[in-house]
């Protein structure tokens, strides 16, 4: 059953709030102009744009690879604006599975291992890190290939795995990046119909496209234009660009 957005008492997943990122230079460049935007748990949302409209720098900021210029993210209600960088990779670690284009996987490590070691740097204990890694590769359709290289594995074999990968801390957001751009459209839609199922299993999704076709898959819609969120789904307007931000070109 997917998650009722909102649940009282729940912070949400996202929480951005005047949130924007420039760099420096004559004029400073702007990346993502102060927004807003909110994600309850149990939340599908795509966010779309042409290249350069800052779509790599909030998938960035989301993801606690980088940190805003100003304003203020919380993650889970957790005020991320303080943390140490140690802390940072801790709470990115546990509360966000990464899903990317290119898959990231170690090519002379089996499926099992390479899901596996997603849980070593999460401190599992040894003990429930490979029963873990065989329940979330068995969750993809993967059950029968935990000992396959990726290297023997079709693109769509290997992208659920890195989504096996990104399962198996139970993270309380999936961040996925051009999910399906090294992807035919069989295994593209392989792919698109897990995130459907995930989604109906109460995980929140966050997915950065640039592929109308994967955005119309979720069930709300953000457009990032000249680092500006614009809501273009059907749920409100939970994202808003703020004024003040300096003049520039998006990265």
């Amino acid at each position: 059953m997917t998650a009722t957005p909102g649940t009282a008492g729940t912070p949400p997943v996202i929480a951005l709030s005047g949130v924007g990122r420039s760099y420096p230079g004559q004029p400073p460049v702007t990346a993502l102009h102060p927004s807003d935007l909110t994600v309850h748990r149990g939340e599908y949302l795509a966010i779309t744009g042409p290249s350069g409209s800052g779509k790599s720098t909030l998938l960035h900021l989301l993801g606690l690879l980088d940190t805003p210029s100003r304003g203020r993210y919380e993650l889970d209600g957790i005020d991320t604006g303080g943390l140490r960088d140690r802390d940072r990779a801790t709470l990115r670690g546990r509360r966000i599975g990464f899903v990317f284009q290119s898959f990231h996987l170690l090519p002379h490590r089996t499926a099992e291992e390479n899901v596996v070691l997603a849980q070593v740097y999460n401190r599992t204990p040894r003990g429930r890190r490979r029963a873990a890694a065989l329940d979330a590769l068995r969750q993809v359709g993967l059950g029968h290939r935990t000992d396959a290289l990726p290297t023997t594995m079709s693109g769509g074999e290997r992208q659920r795995v890195a989504i096996a990968r990104a399962l198996v801390n139970r993270p309380s957001l999936l961040l996925c990046d051009e999910p399906t751009g090294n992807l035919d459209s069989a295994n593209a839609g392989a792919v698109l119909a897990q995130f459907d199922e995930l989604h109906a299993q109460g995980f929140t999704l966050v997915v950065i496209t640039h592929d109308p076709a994967v955005a119309a898959r979720a069930g709300r819609r953000i457009a990032l234009h000249d680092g500006v969120l614009d809501e273009a789904g059907p749920a409100g307007t939970s994202a808003a660009p703020r004024e003040g931000a300096e003049a520039g070109a998006p990265r």
